[in-house]
């Protein structure tokens, strides 16, 4: 088999070997308990924003960093990183994502605005159900990735991300404007309610005891609303999440988002709060982009490797903003892409960390975007951006940490047969899993 070798060099340490597989899935991700993977770090929060659960949170002993100028739980007492990962694999785990941005579309052109500014196909998607979606430039690039949830043709609800609220909001305004100028019936409405993600195998066994409907019907990208959840009116019900498993997101009225959360923590002993660390590493393990780290303005839903977030009706009509770029990159293909990557020494590649292809160490071919351990493959893995030439199998190429005079070599990686077959492996049994969750479901 062909092979090309790169390297993965950190400035001013170690370089980290690597070798890199298109399929970014593997198993578990477990980072150290006093590292956190992204870009959040630990800080003297006080000037910043505080979710509705800010309380609450100290109340549990959480330790807190800087997100998206959000005060956020990282990890809590008595509860390590890798606790908070395992656990969340294993049973559930009550996530705080209300610092995200939900936003409610109405009116007779709602699907239109959805359209103008987003790659998704809102026009066919079916009441009830979402979807993830991009938000996109005139240059092609990604200005937000979404959870588009359909309530009907005529209504829409939006999640995006906290770091991009104000340009969301400003897209979405733009659009409405332009919408209502020409004689439309559109309105754009910031939903004040709080948000936590109850994530992990039993999750649906735990939502089962406080709603007073059937799962069964109830996939995965299903949304339900307004429902009564553990006794509170009003909320809403989405069955997806950020971290590979089975999982809700309950939008909840900001006076009773506390309320709900101890409802869930008291309603079993399998349940127990997670923060921004396990979030982080899940996420990864799953092959799930950061927005800000794994794509941004700059890079394209081809670059990204999420092409499959454009609606195969929008591949051909275009319409939404970098249609022209977009479309362009699908039937050309792009000059870089993401990759997942495996390293077997040293620390964890982090975001900012160079690529190097070995036979020419003096110019990096690429960045790393993400990067963390991975217990199971007792190895760390991560994401970069590579020219699209790039094989597919790598060797691994070394070169010690002296910066003058460090000498350089080789050495082998695990077989780039062993690492197809951990990632088909994995993704075989994550969709078995979840077939077996929807038939207990009809039971």
């Amino acid at each position: 088999m062909a092979t090309q070798c790169i390297v993965l060099r950190k400035k001013l340490a170690n370089t980290i070997t690597i070798r890199h597989s298109k399929l970014c899935v593997s198993e578990n991700v477990i980072l150290n308990a006093n590292r956190f993977s992204s870009d959040a770090t630990a800080t003297n929060t006080s000037s910043l924003k505080r979710t509705v659960l800010y309380d609450f949170h100290q109340s549990q002993g959480a330790r807190f960093v800087e997100f998206a100028g959000y005060s956020m739980p990282v990890q809590y007492r008595n509860q390590s990183i890798i606790d908070s990962h395992i656990h969340t694999r294993t049973k559930s785990s009550i996530f705080d994502v209300s610092h995200m941005l939900q936003t409610m579309v109405r009116g007779d052109n709602a699907v239109d605005l959805i359209e103008s500014v987003t790659v998704s196909g809102a026009k066919s998607m079916k009441s009830g159900n979402c979807s993830l979606s991009l938000i996109t430039n005139d240059s092609g690039g990604i200005n937000d990735d979404l959870i588009i949830n359909k309530i009907n043709d005529k209504h829409f609800y939006l999640v995006s991300n906290a770091g991009c609220r104000d340009k969301d909001l400003d897209v979405l305004e733009y659009a409405r404007d332009t919408l209502v100028r020409s004689g439309g019936d559109v309105t754009v409405e910031v939903l004040d309610y709080g948000l936590v993600a109850l994530q992990g195998p039993l999750s649906s066994s735990i939502i089962s005891k406080g709603i007073d409907f059937s799962l069964s019907d109830f996939s995965f990208m299903s949304t339900r609303g307004p429902v009564r959840l553990f006794g509170i009116d009003d909320c809403r019900l989405t069955r997806c999440g950020y971290t590979g498993e089975d999982g809700f997101e309950l939008s909840v009225p900001i006076h009773s988002t506390a309320a709900m959360v101890r409802r869930l923590l008291e309603s079993s002993s399998d349940v127990k709060m997670a923060g921004l660390g396990a979030r982080d590493s899940l996420r990864l393990e799953a092959g799930l982009c950061l927005y800000g780290n794994d794509m941004d303005e700059s890079t394209t839903p081809v670059e990204a490797g999420l092409t499959w977030c454009i609606d195969k009706r929008r591949k051909s009509d275009g319409g939404f903003p970098g249609a022209g770029i977009i479309i362009k990159q699908i039937h050309e293909k792009p000059t870089k892409r993401r990759i997942g990557f495996v390293s077997n020494e040293g620390p964890p590649a982090r975001h900012g960390a160079e690529v190097y292809n070995p036979d020419d160490l003096s110019h990096p071919i690429g960045a790393v975007t993400s990067g963390c351990p991975s217990p199971v493959l007792k190895t760390n893995i991560g994401m970069a951006y590579v020219p699209t030439k790039c094989k597919n199998w790598l060797k691994i190429s070394y070169k010690s940490k002296e910066e003058n005079g460090g000498s350089r070599g080789h050495k082998n990686a695990i077989c780039s047969h062993e690492l197809l077959r951990h990632s088909i492996i994995y993704l075989i049994l994550f969709l078995l899993k979840n077939l077996i969750y929807s038939l207990i479901d009809l039971k």
